[in-house]
């Protein structure tokens, strides 16, 4: 397998909870060059070093850098515009600028390769008793399924990858037809708009990422939703109040595939935009923070009713 080199750059403050976000996203290793690290380690031999490679010495100038290594396919693609997402999420949250610059920037590939190189791996899928999942690109026909295409642009989610499968499989058990949808963290819009395919009569899609925002709106447009029916925001809910007010209802159904830290973050929000008796599907939880994201939901009113599990990842549907 072919790897690509991803190197993001922050600060030695922004270093542990960095490492924690792309822990989150299933990044399960990186490379840590921190200046002040070696500049500790300069200050503090004792003698027993007679010679430092002078490459080794350009660190004490270097900038704070965590290297990822992502897996050149569709896999890598998505944790790519996750890690992107993620990184727009840190920089709006960072008011003091501490945590340095926090950009991405990959090595020995133009992004715009990268962008177009993991097209040859999304090719048309089925999920669930219902949905077929395909790119515009590819020509597709299954008259027992509801077709749903998308295309991701620079916006996560493909459908391929288990966070957004578990999802779209609770999806389509829970979803009544005329239910009205919240998708907060909406990517490429894909849940609601398989949501709208499915029968919902109303959508509102949310994202901190305006690209996101915008890819979501297309990929609506595509699947010939109108534009009175589906309505796409952009910003941070948790910072923005008069964005949290303008998506405020009553919601049958919020979907929520984000991360972990940002999934227990929004618990108070999910109480406050779902209908009592309405349904909420949450996922993108790596397993081992399954149980703490679990718990900070019911412990504001929700009831758990279904758990799914799948390599490493999990989706969860409560209802409140």
């Amino acid at each position: 397998m072919e790897w690509t080199e991803v190197n993001i750059f922050t600060s030695a403050e922004g270093i542990e909870l960095l490492c924690a976000k792309l822990l989150d996203i299933g990044v399960k290793g990186f490379v840590i060059k921190d200046s002040e690290d070696f500049k500790e380690f300069l200050d503090n031999k004792n003698g027993q070093w007679d010679y430092i490679d002078d490459d080794l010495m350009g660190l004490a100038d270097c900038e704070t850098c965590v290297t990822v290594y992502l897996p050149d396919n569709d896999q890598g693609a998505d944790m790519l515009v996750s890690i992107k997402a993620m990184l727009n999420e840190m920089k709006a949250a960072d008011t003091e600028k501490l945590y340095g610059r926090l950009e991405a920037e990959l090595s020995n590939i133009r992004e715009e390769d990268w962008a177009n190189n993991w097209k040859q791996y999304f090719k048309p899928f089925k999920v669930g008793e219902r949905l077929a999942v395909k790119p515009s690109w590819e020509e597709y026909s299954d008259d027992s399924r509801v077709i749903l295409e998308i295309d991701p642009a620079s916006s996560f989610g493909t459908g391929q990858h288990h966070t957004t499968r578990l999802c779209l499989e609770l999806l389509e058990k829970s979803l009544k037809k005329g239910d009205t949808v919240l998708d907060m963290g909406c990517g490429s819009g894909i849940l609601s708009i398989a949501a709208m395919l499915l029968g919902a009569d109303h959508a509102v899609a949310v994202d901190i990422d305006e690209n996101a925002a915008a890819t979501a709106r297309e990929n609506a447009e595509k699947n010939n939703i109108p534009e009175t029916s589906y309505k796409t925001y952009f910003g941070n809910i948790l910072t923005d109040e008069q964005l949290a007010d303008a998506i405020d209802g009553s919601y049958d159904i919020i979907t929520a595939n984000i991360v972990a830290d940002v999934l227990i973050a929004m618990k108070e929000h999910f109480a406050r935009y779902l209908k009592v008796g309405g349904t909420l599907i949450i996922s993108g939880i790596i397993e081992e923070r399954m149980d703490e994201v679990l718990s900070a939901v019911e412990s504001v009113g929700f009831t758990k009713k279904e758990v799914s599990v799948k390599e490493g990842w999990a989706a969860a549907e409560f209802i409140k």
